[in-house]
């Protein structure tokens, strides 16, 4: 069986996986094309042996509102270093040659996914080999025009809650979501500051009153102790804004990113399985 066609069910098998090993997941996100085509290839692909479990790969846009500098700043870089959709799938076709099982979700805002049109995107994003959607700025009163094509051809569309995201709004965040359930651990911009381990796990604990899919935190944690905080009590941390600081500080300075983020990713899996073993609830 091809590596494509048991794309719909990788994030799910990773998961699973995960839970027999009884630990939570680190999920690394990175903005395809930054700091520059060549070395956002390279880290991509060398994620998985630098000890992420999942990759979110980000989708640049001009304006991405709901991210904090850094996570514009990539953007921005990936932009005028000539970053495009067909160019981001394409990153995706060459990563899965080389690996059929690390599940990857595309994460973004829609207008660069309506401007490529719904029909051809889901279509191109699922031969690409891509598992899941994550589209910030598309609630889900809004969002049939994507979620529903999406689901025909098997992509999960991974929703995401908040602090302020309450019980009589959760049935309408959750009603069809897929692949796992993204904890937006603060409210506010990503990569300013972090969440009290108390809260994280207070919001996991309603959570999981109202889902059966994991749940991941991100927003905030940078480090390898954040990360394993978070991982004692959630199915995996996200990490993103600490990533792609990594590599625009190392390529600023004329130094390998890619060996940089990979190094940075090498420390916050090794926090993820040091909690091992901790309650998770």
């Amino acid at each position: 069986m091809s590596a494509i066609a048991k794309s719909p069910e990788r994030i799910e098998r990773r998961f699973a996986a995960l839970k027999l090993a009884g630990r939570a997941g680190l999920i690394a996100f990175v903005t395809a094309g930054d700091p520059e085509p060549a070395a956002s290839q390279a880290i991509l692909e060398g994620l998985p042996g630098a000890g992420a479990d999942l990759i979110e790969l980000g989708m640049p846009f001009t304006d991405p509102m709901a991210d904090g500098p850094a996570i514009q700043a990539s953007s921005l870089r990936a932009l005028k270093a000539g970053q495009n959709m067909r160019k981001t799938l394409n990153m995706v076709r060459a990563f899965r040659r080389k690996d059929g099982e690390t599940p990857i979700v595309l994460m973004g805002y829609y207008n660069p996914i309506y401007i490529y049109g719904v029909e051809r995107f889901v279509d191109d994003a699922r031969a690409a080999g891509v598992d899941g959607l994550i589209v910030v700025d598309l609630p889900p009163e809004e969002s049939a025009e994507l979620t529903g094509p999406a689901a025909a051809r098997g992509l999960r569309f991974i929703r995401l809650a908040t602090p302020t995201t309450d019980d009589r709004r959760l049935p309408t965040v959750l009603a069809d979501a897929g692949g796992f359930i993204y904890y937006v651990s603060i409210t506010g911009i990503t990569g300013t500051r972090s969440a009290a381990a108390t809260d994280i796990k207070g919001a996991i604990e309603r959570l999981r009153r109202h889902t059966d899919l994991p749940i991941a935190v991100g927003f905030g944690i940078r480090t390898p102790g954040q990360a394993r905080a978070v991982a004692a009590v959630a199915d995996a941390a996200v990490v993103g804004s600490a990533l792609v600081d990594a590599a625009a500080k190392r390529f600023a300075a004329g130094d390998d990113p890619v060996a940089g983020v990979l190094d940075l990713v090498r420390g916050l899996a090794a926090g993820v399985r040091a909690a091992r073993g901790e309650v998770r609830s």
